[in-house]
């Protein structure tokens, strides 16, 4: 341990001392958050501290769903281009002020300014295909928003927590030269202290007026919380924070996938895992002169035994899963369940169908500690050289493989996708045309047909029937084997429950001290 590291550690132990009788915990993070500005100069790390103190009109359920956040009711038009935001009652910003439909669009009109640098303005604003065309508060309560036309991601895409949530702010935010000073928003957290590379601070809002529910729901639900404060500790080094844990110096903590079963035999932590939309995958260049074959493809399906594979890469702990549609969303049905069948013969039968004479097929692959590429890769070159194909590893650091999928310079890839909430967006990660666009995998232009219009209808049964329809062509034409789901090493002490993280973020408004 570094001499930085051990300095620091001491720290979180005197201050993780200080605090434990008190409602009030520390959550490990492994790098420092890059502002306080929602959507602005952003990482994962910023998205999970600032949404404890932020908001916007709706938020994410745990399925992927969009529910209303600030707003009590979403009404949309028959023609589905205008909708209408109906404010809850009671709600007050952190300065005491009551949040009115003024608030939206301060917020709104700030967000669209391009000195703001909003990350996600270019999807509302037309150069991403949807434009907010008018923004209207036709009283007090009342936010219209009418778009160039018909969109079923234009919730999602106010949802996003990359995107801040697109978070309803006071003008208090904003110093009085109009630069950016701190959040003054209306979420269960109120901001307290920056301490840049060591920690930031937030204490509660006992004015907060929670969403309806009995419990988290994703980024909405039951949003009251007992601690009095949280401090999120930057711990960069992973072997440090499983110590602080087991010292009791921190209380909240991502860890390693292979610290788990140690950090589950202590008397004070206990680890595990939680599920994310990310989506682990194999990806074939289909130009490729071998794997443009749609059978050899499919014999590499075929030669993968993927429940064994991804119990391997897991600890026993993923659940499989073929589909662009997260085993997580309302949209995994029993049509989502199919998935390829691990058949060696049929593999061998493929192969020589497909006229393949031992020509190497090459797999690129990284060594991050977070995704199972390596290990992923490995498994599946001795699977497919049990059948006869002569698969070979290539391990190359993440910045060049990043390099090699952007250009599409590659056979086979062992690959992670960051996750999407809404199948759409998930399938549009790896469709799309190839020559403007190298990195995707399936060019089909009946497929892009169907996620424009998964895309554009609202319609809950006519998008299951487009995602279905998706999977059962994504099965045949096999451009890409997403073999798993992502899951989330997590751990916490047990003075604390209710800490459960959401889609790899730290989320602790749900949390409480039981116990010292």
């Amino acid at each position: 341990m570094t001499r930085f590291l051990a300095a620091l550690l001491g720290t979180a132990l005197a201050a993780g001392a200080a605090t434990a009788s008190a409602q009030s915990i520390t959550v490990a993070l492994n790098a420092d958050i890059r502002s306080t500005n929602p959507g602005v100069n952003r990482d994962d790390n910023t998205d999970a501290v600032v949404l404890h103190m932020v908001e916007g009109l709706v938020g994410y359920r745990a399925n992927g769903s969009v529910a209303p956040l600030l707003a009590e009711s979403v009404d949309r038009s028959d023609d589905g281009k205008t909708y209408s935001f109906r404010l809850r009652q009671g709600v007050t910003f952190h300065n005491g002020a009551p949040l009115t439909s003024a608030d939206v669009l301060w917020s709104w009109n700030r967000y669209m300014d391009p000195k703001t640098d909003w990350r996600c303005r270019s999807d509302f604003d037309g150069r991403n295909g949807l434009k907010v065309e008018k923004v209207e508060a036709p009283d007090d309560r009342t936010v219209t928003m009418t778009l160039d036309h018909a969109s079923a991601l234009f919730l999602d895409a106010l949802a996003r927590t990359d995107c801040g949530g697109t978070a309803i702010l006071h003008k208090d935010s904003l110093k009085p030269d109009g630069s950016w000073d701190k959040p003054v928003g209306t979420g269960p957290f109120r901001f307290g202290e920056w301490r840049r590379g060591e920690s930031v601070t937030v204490s509660r809002f006992d004015g907060y007026q929670s969403p309806p529910g009995d419990k988290p729901d994703g980024m909405v639900g039951a949003k009251r919380t007992a601690l009095a404060s949280v401090k999120f500790l930057v711990v960069p080094d992973a072997s440090t924070a499983k110590a602080a844990l087991a010292s009791g110096a921190v209380d909240v903590a991502q860890v390693l996938e292979t610290d788990v079963p140690e950090l589950n035999k202590t008397k004070t932590v206990e680890a595990g895992f939680y599920p994310s939309t990310t989506k682990h995958t194999f990806l074939f260049q289909t130009r490729d002169p071998l794997l443009g074959n749609v059978k050899l493809r499919q014999a590499i399906a075929a030669s993968l035994d993927i429940p064994q594979l991804v119990a391997a890469v897991s600890n026993g702990e993923g659940k499989p899963n073929n589909s662009g549609v997260p085993v997580t969303s309302a949209y995994y049905d029993a049509v989502q369940a199919k998935g390829y069948a691990y058949d060696p013969a049929k593999a061998k039968a493929l192969l020589k169908e497909a006229g393949y004479k031992g020509e190497p097929i090459r797999i690129i692959a990284n060594k991050r500690v977070h995704v199972p590429s390596f290990n992923a890769a490995v498994i599946a070159q001795a699977m497919m050289q049990a059948v006869g194909i002569n698969a070979q590893i290539e391990v190359l650091e993440w910045v060049t493989q990043l390099d090699r999928y952007n250009t599409g310079n590659y056979q086979m890839m062992s690959f992670s996708y960051s996750g999407r909430l809404d199948p759409a967006l998930s399938y549009e990660q790896f469709s799309g045309p190839k020559d403007s666009q190298p990195r995707k995998v399936w060019d089909d232009p009946a497929v892009q047909d169907l996620i424009t219009k998964a895309s554009t209808i609202s319609d809950e049964a006519q998008r299951q029937a487009v995602f279905d329809e998706l999977h059962k062509r994504q099965m045949e034409a096999t451009p890409l084997i997403i073999f798993s789901n992502g899951q989330e090493a997590w751990a916490h002490t047990k003075r604390v429950q209710g800490a459960d993280p959401w889609e790899g973020k730290a989320r602790v408004w749900g949390a409480r001290v039981v116990g010292n």
